[in-house]
């Protein structure tokens, strides 16, 4: 796995869990392979689309 994209995440995940105290550890654990599931589940979660919610974690 890409150490780029797995401190890329972490940080995003930090941020993430601040501004949607809804989501857990559990919400945005990264898998390799299986990220449309990870971003469709917590669109769902969050009531947001994938378009949304990929805007709101390019730009935190």
């Amino acid at each position: 796995m890409n150490s780029n994209v797995i401190g890329f995440w972490n940080g995003k995940k930090e941020k993430l869990k601040h501004k949607f105290p809804v989501i857990n550890d559990h919400d945005l654990r990264f898998r390799e392979g299986k990220e449309k599931e990870m971003i469709e589940s917590l669109g769902n979660k969050l009531g947001k689309t994938i378009q949304e919610l990929l805007h709101i974690i390019i730009t935190l």
